[in-house]
């Protein structure tokens, strides 16, 4: 298995020396499938925001190229992005824990979109953290909260979130990975059922976040 990774470590860097970035389409390939005046220039914000008390470590703001880079990964099958977008959750100073959890997505959108962006992200973060990813929450149909207060939104997300059929397996420090945060209240749900399931550590980690001030 060494020697099997090594060999396509070294087919994936001959690879990126022959083909443009993916991004400016002109520069070499030289951090996760982009050049290095892309990288640079992204608009990075690593660090660690918080919403409803809980702390979520970020790796950029919302803003562009980053927010059309996650539409196209999420609503247009652009899976070309996952090696980007997973390489700037590894910019993070992750935390040790257990278990990955990908925020969940209800049945109806698995079907539409044919994958869990969150789930395609944690699985290379399962791979460098070498722990696994733990599914024991399923989530309902997401409907239109246009017209809801925010007390009314933040209950109505919550009662999107329920614990699968038991298992006997159980995780105390855990991580949530999601890509977009503003409010935080779907990190906020999940985490809620993540306890009742006996997790005493919970962290989060999200591509972006909206609504966060650049430092001066």
């Amino acid at each position: 298995m060494p020697m099997f990774n090594l060999l396509r470590k070294q087919t994936r860097q001959l690879f990126d020396y022959f083909t443009p970035c993916d991004l400016c389409d002109v520069g070499i390939k030289q951090q996760f499938g982009v050049c290095s005046n892309c990288w640079q220039q992204l608009p990075w914000l690593k660090q660690q925001i918080q919403r409803h008390e809980q702390h979520i470590y970020v790796a950029c703001h919302y803003q562009y190229p980053i927010d059309r880079i996650i539409q196209q990964f999420k609503y247009e099958q652009k899976l070309e992005y996952e090696r980007l977008l997973a390489g700037l959750l590894l910019q993070l100073k992750l935390p040790k824990i257990q278990a990955i959890v990908p925020m969940p997505i209800s049945t109806d959108r698995l079907i539409e979109r044919g994958y869990n962006q969150s789930f395609l992200l944690a699985k290379t973060l399962s791979l460098h953290l070498n722990v696994p990813i733990w599914q024991p929450i399923q989530r309902l149909a997401q409907h239109s909260q246009k017209g809801l207060t925010r007390l009314e939104r933040l209950d109505h997300i919550e009662q999107q979130f329920i614990a699968c059929p038991p298992n006997k397996i159980r995780y105390r420090n855990v991580m949530i990975v999601d890509d977009v945060v503003t409010t935080g209240s779907s990190i906020h749900a999940l985490s809620e059922i993540l306890k009742q399931l006996g997790c005493q550590k919970i962290h989060a980690i999200c591509l972006a976040a909206g609504g966060v001030k650049p430092s001066a």
